[in-house]
């Protein structure tokens, strides 16, 4: 069972990420000051600044940051301190290069950009807990501070590690897991290609190989390895921290990065977790302009349902305000006017209850002097900062609304070892990937919104009972453990839909050798006879189903119904599997799996909807342009509806009920526009 959220804002607040030391001390209390007058009452500090704090090996001096958090508790602004262990100071690096991270053939990364360091390097553990310790004893006392941030987004810039000492912790990993080198030898199937290993001392993480193509089952656990090694890390920072922090201020990290179990880490080691969502990536000047599949800057509504599977009530760290890019790269276009709000509207959307801009002012010097912040390098008032009082008003109106719940009609199903799997098997990858997509892009163009719960072998069965449908893509691994929950579901009234490929495999990698569904046979009542790729000089294959031509996307396994209680829904139309089973359906105990050969679409995606009964739940209340987002969050019996124009025109609003406008408190019903980027809060 996932462990209850330790802390929660109790009412919508507006932040923003600065940086004292880039700034003339001149500047400070005016920043603050503006940035009250803005709204903004709270700031994240420190998460780059080591050297302010230890300049040299074994020196500290807390004067800097003593002499701004002074004016800070002056001006009664609050603050979030990042601990700085993303950007080792270059005389930590250069004495001990052990601590930095390496390519994976071996070659350092060196000193100028940041993350460059591995979490497994004793000397950097034992360094980077020093500073920690030397900062929360001195400065977790003082009032202004609220909060911690552990590090600065984990994973970020490079979520593999090749150093010497990621292999010397790599292999005790596999000795507790394994305990023998003859386990090893069979879960990595080392027989193959000669691979076998006669010696702890024979193995390294992944190194090059021909086309870098490694032994998938040894990269899977490496993957595991990565994760552990992470989670291991932030709760050392988080456990000195502890001892120190005041009641009631928490402990969080940013970010949602790759190789890392972020359900573990916010479950063992954070009070809240916060997300950097930056929408406009979507617009970056490398990206094909005619690509509309993901449904551009309306993407990040995918994102942040995965930070909401982590942490249903969360914050935003760092909050799109200006253009993005690097003087190396992400080149893009400014926000059009209008989009600032809407983003930040888009994560309150979705379950966030603070939301801090990154950030306050431009950079004038260094990599990000492109990532635009509130301010432009001129320091001049500006469209954003009217934006952002924008925001500060409509936060005010609706400030209620933390603490609120985000209403799904259904969930996709996911878990950490699939998604590792899905990285290094491209034929997963490709399902799995061309799925989930799809699925979101269908549930959001049909107004279907919907959660995303990860399961793990000790998921317990009430977790899911409260969506009546569960979509899992593409289950290639599963547990007993897991098919026992899946099934257990279904027996107390559950709707699950399983796609291609579904229990191919072990917890190990390994291809079963048993029928598809492997391990959900039983309940699927169903079995795989043969399967393929639809290539692409083949003729999209669609199915039968009610009387539709219905696509099956790009993978197609071609089912048989081997139970007398299961049903054929659905037969292919076209290739020479004409006629063979698309769609299996089977009832046990109070529900039913739906078994589907083929990948999902957002064509297709309706149809399951519409077929298991929560395709539009809001349909009654509101009609809204496809190219609009609804989000409907519930307290205390009040539910409120969130309308998102992502369009670049005018959209019509159609509200079939009576609803109050909270901007003004105005009794509405019928047709409202809601402009180019437009938003609206209705309470219903």
């Amino acid at each position: 069972m996932r462990k209850q959220q330790n802390f929660q804002w109790k009412e919508l607040n507006l932040g923003t990420c600065y940086y004292p030391e880039h700034w003339d001390p001149a500047l400070w209390r005016e920043d603050l000051r503006r940035m009250k007058a803005n709204g903004i009452f709270t700031i994240r500090i420190a998460e780059f600044a080591w050297n302010k704090i230890e300049p040299h090996e074994g020196e500290f001096t807390f004067e800097f940051f003593d002499q701004f958090l002074d004016v800070a508790e002056e001006e009664q602004m609050k603050v979030i301190w990042g601990t700085p262990t993303a950007t080792p100071p270059v005389w930590l690096t250069e004495k001990y290069p052990e601590a930095l991270n390496c390519r994976m053939d071996g070659v350092p990364y060196r000193h100028g950009m940041r993350r460059h360091y591995n979490y497994n390097s004793p000397k950097y553990q034992e360094l980077s807990a020093r500073i920690v310790e030397k900062i929360a004893e001195h400065y977790a006392k003082r009032p202004c501070i609220i909060g911690w941030q552990i590090d600065n987004e984990l994973n970020c810039e490079v979520d593999e590690f090749y150093s010497e000492s990621d292999t010397l912790a790599f292999r005790e990993f596999l000795k507790e897991k394994y305990q023998t080198l003859n386990a090893l030898n069979e879960a990595w199937g080392t027989i193959v290609w000669n691979q076998t290993y006669t010696a702890w001392e024979e193995i390294y993480v992944p190194r090059t190989t021909i086309h870098n193509s490694t032994n998938p089952h040894q990269t899977l656990d490496y993957f595991r390895f990565v994760s552990e090694s992470c989670i291991r890390f932030c709760k050392m920072q988080c456990d000195i921290i502890r001892k120190y922090v005041k009641p009631g201020d928490f402990i969080t990290t940013n970010g949602m990065f790759g190789n890392l179990d972020n359900h573990r880490m916010e479950d063992e080691c954070l009070d809240v977790y916060t997300y950097d969502s930056y929408p406009n990536f979507a617009y970056c000047l490398d990206a094909d302009p005619k690509n509309n599949k993901m449904l551009k800057d309306r993407k990040w509504s995918m994102n942040l349902t995965e930070v909401r599977s982590i942490c249903p009530h969360f914050g935003i760290m760092e909050q799109q305000s200006g253009a993005n890019g690097w003087n190396t790269r992400m080149e893009a276009p400014a926000p059009k006017p209008g989009q600032m709000i809407l983003w930040a509207m888009q994560s309150i959307a979705h379950g966030a209850d603070y939301v801090s801009f990154f950030r306050w002012r431009t950079a004038c010097v260094g990599t990000e002097i492109y990532w635009h912040g509130i301010l432009d390098y001129d320091n001049r008032d500006n469209r954003k900062l009217a934006e952002v009082r924008q925001i500060r008003d409509r936060v005010r109106a609706i400030s209620d609304l933390a603490g609120s719940e985000y209403k799904a009609a259904f969930a996709l199903v996911k878990d950490y070892d699939n998604v590792a799997d899905a990285r290094l098997d491209v034929w997963h990858g490709r399902l799995a990937k061309s799925s989930e997509q799809e699925i979101f892009v269908g549930a959001q163009e049909s107004h279907t919104p919907y959660d995303i719960v990860y399961i793990h072998d000790g998921s317990a069965a009430e977790e899911l009972q409260k969506y009546p449908v569960l979509i899992y893509p593409h289950p290639m691994l599963l547990s007993e453990k897991r098919a026992e929950l899946l099934k257990a579901y279904v027996e107390q009234g559950g709707i699950l839909i399983i796609g291609a490929r579904s229990g191919l495999k072990d917890m190990d990698g390994h291809c079963v050798m048993a029928p598809m569904p492997g391990l959900l046979k039983n309940v699927s009542g169903s079995d795989v006879r043969e399967f393929t790729f639809v290539g692409p000089a083949d003729d999209a294959v669609s199915m039968e189903w009610n009387g539709k031509e219905v696509e099956t996307g790009l993978f197609n396994d071609i089912l048989s119904a081997e139970k007398p209680e299961a049903k054929v829904l659905a037969v292919y139309g076209g290739s020479y599997y004409a006629g063979s089973p698309a769609l299996v359906e089977t009832a046990a105990g109070k529900g039913k799996v739906l078994h589907f050969g083929g990948t999902f679409t957002r064509e297709n995606i309706r149809e399951f909807l519409a077929y298991t009964g929560v395709l539009e739940p809001w349909a009654d209340q509101v009609a809204v342009p496809a190219d609009c987002e609804i989000a409907v969050r519930e307290k205390d019996g009040r539910r409120y509806l969130m309308v998102l124009n992502f369009a670049w025109e005018p959209r019509t609003v159609t509200l079939k009920q009576e609803a109050v406008d909270l901007d003004d408190g105005k009794i509405l019903q019928g047709d409202v526009v809601l402009p180019a980027f437009g938003t609206k809060v209705y309470q219903l």
